[in-house]
Order: structure tokens, then C-alpha cells, then sequence
């Protein structure tokens, strides 16, 4: 039994208190993680809360909060945090010190795009391999990975010991691919394709639907130009 500690009217466990902070600064920390690592390159010894919310346009409160749950180190007076030890911590926080092995179906542009792209080594993502009904697409490699026919998904998944599952295929075909990778041991999945997937509790699935961004996008700016709040070059 975890130690408890209190939140308002009741008592939560230690672990428990992980769980509510984890909800309400998860979005926010990978923000400050790539924030601190370009000022660790930039050889920024210390930082504080409030330069992080300026440059970030946060609230220096919520960033203060933010940063108070993930360190094991406190900032110091008029200097703030130690840069590398604070990114040390949010690293280790945000599970981005624990490689995790994952997969991919659907190598088209997109899929091919993301089996190339070398940053999620940086947050412990590691993708093993593509897969494709394409037969011509078969034995190929992106960035050193492999493309394999779908009838292989089962046994690699099993022998990386693989749960985690990026769905890059088109939306007529993106609930049966997740059905699949839920049957064969997936247990987190990132959906690419703009069409709701259902799974069962137990399964978690981060969607990603990027003509929806791009409308909000779309329409956030006109509003601000319509407003006079975009201004000329």
C-alpha cells in the first residue's frame, strides 16, 4: 500500500496522486522537454519556470506546477532549475528513458514519412517495422527498417514483444487493422487514419486526424486576419 497524501476532502495514495498529475500535465510536458533540450544544447545551465512560460506563451503558475511534479530537485532562488537535471527527470517521468519497441501497418506516404523520421528516438519510440498488403512494397527498407506482408504481423509482434501500434492506413481499413493488432498484443495504439476507431477498455488509442487540424488551423486564421489580428510582414 502506497504512502497517502491529502488532495482536498480526501486522502490519495502516492500512486494515485501520479495518476492526477499525469492528466493534468501530460500534454503540456513534452513541450518543456523539447524546450529543455535545446537549451541544454545551447549550454544553458540553469532555467526557471517563468523564462520557460514566457518563451512558451504558458501561465507561469500552471508551469511552476507543472515542473514541481516532475522534479526531484528544486529550483533554486533567482536561478531556477538545473536544465540537465530537470530534463533528466521529465525523461524519466514521461517514460522516455524506457525504449519501447513499435509497429507500423500502412506504408504509404504518410507511414513511409514516419518510418523515416529519426526523432522518436528522443522519446524512447523505436519502430521495428512496417507492414503493407502491398506485395511490391515487400523486403524494402525505410531508414533501415524493414517492410513485411501483413501475415508476418503476428509472430514479429510476439517475438519483439511488441504493444504499441501506429495506424497509417486508409479510414475504410483502419478499424480492422486495429482489431488485428488488439489481437495479437497490442495494447496502445496511434491512429493516423481520419475515422473514429473503436477498441476495447483496456486498449488506449491516440488519434491523429490531421484534416480536422488542419480545418481548426484554417479557420483560426481567418478569424484573427478578419479581426485585424494577423499582422503584415
Amino acid at each position: 500500500m502506497g504512502s497517502t497524501e491529502k488532495t482536498g476532502k480526501r486522502k490519495y495514495t502516492h500512486e494515485e496522486k501520479s495518476l492526477v498529475i499525469l492528466k493534468s500535465t501530460l500534454s503540456r510536458l513534452p513541450i518543456y522537454y523539447c524546450y529543455l533540450q535545446e537549451k541544454l544544447a545551447d549550454g544553458i545551465e540553469f532555467v526557471s519556470s517563468s523564462a520557460i512560460a514566457e518563451n512558451l506563451s504558458l501561465n507561469p503558475v500552471q508551469v511552476r506546477k507543472d515542473l514541481a511534479s516532475v522534479s526531484t530537485v528544486p529550483g533554486r532562488p533567482k536561478r531556477g532549475f538545473l536544465t540537465e537535471r530537470l530534463l533528466a527527470d521529465m525523461k524519466s517521468y514521461l517514460g522516455y528513458d524506457n525504449y519501447d519497441e513499435a509497429v507500423l501497418v500502412g506504408v504509404g506516404n504518410l507511414g513511409g514519412t514516419l518510418m523515416q523520421y529519426n526523432g522518436f528516438d528522443n522519446y524512447g519510440i523505436n519502430i521495428a517495422a512496417g507492414f503493407d498488403i502491398n506485395a511490391s512494397l515487400h523486403g524494402k527498407r525505410i531508414n533501415g527498417k524493414s517492410i513485411l506482408p501483413m501475415d508476418k504481423f503476428p509472430s514479429v509482434t510476439k517475438r519483439l514483444n511488441v504493444h504499441l501500434g501506429i495506424i497509417a492506413v486508409p479510414s475504410t481499413q483502419a478499424q480492422a487493422v486495429a482489431d488485428m493488432m488488439i489481437a495479437n498484443g497490442i495494447r496502445a495504439i496511434w491512429n493516423f487514419a481520419p475515422t473514429h476507431v473503436s477498441v476495447p477498455r483496456g486498449v488506449i488509442i491516440k488519434n491523429e486526424n490531421l484534416a480536422a487540424s488542419l480545418a481548426i488551423l484554417s479557420k483560426e486564421l481567418s478569424k484573427n486576419m478578419a479581426a485585424g489580428k494577423v499582422m503584415p510582414f
